[in-house]
């Protein structure tokens, strides 16, 4: 008898635990991913930019939410936190390659120097100083190495 009531019990809390729903207030309901406002994101949640400030990485997760700010103009993906991975050393051959682009960017084709900002070369094809003369300041470039004249 004892048996019985217990079992009836255990019925009961299954059917109740079956009728209750789980309810994010800030799901549309389409179907679609939940949206914030900006500055209104769940502590859990976090842009890639802001893993990246935290040396995490999404590692393969889907976004589970967007941020939206300038009115809904612009958005961002959002992921948790929980599942994020540590972000990966950078290797030498990846920081070799990055420096060998970004010397593409910073090199006058006029004078071979390498500035450390981006040069306009789409625009105007070279630095400021061989484009127009205005000075430059030294401390805005490394000199080109000398040329080798040795025989040997």
């Amino acid at each position: 008898m004892v048996d019985q009531d217990q079992d009836q019990d255990q019925d009961q809390d299954q059917d109740q635990d079956q009728d209750l729903v789980d309810v994010d207030p800030h799901d549309p309901g389409d179907g679609s991913l939940p949206t914030y406002q900006w500055r209104q994101a769940d502590a859990g949640l976090a842009t890639r930019r802001q893993q990246r400030e935290m040396g995490l990485r999404p590692g393969g997760q889907e976004p589970v939410a967007r941020i939206e700010c300038r009115g809904g103009k612009r958005f961002a993906w959002l992921y948790r936190i929980d599942l994020a991975k540590p972000k990966r050393p950078m290797t030498l051959a990846k920081e070799a390659a990055l420096d060998k682009a970004m010397a593409k960017r910073q090199t006058c084709g006029t004078c071979r120097r390498r500035y450390f900002h981006c040069l306009p070369l789409k625009t105007l094809g070279s630095c400021l100083e061989c484009y127009d003369s205005t000075p430059a300041d030294p401390a805005s470039y490394i000199t080109p190495p000398a040329q080798h004249l040795l025989a040997a």
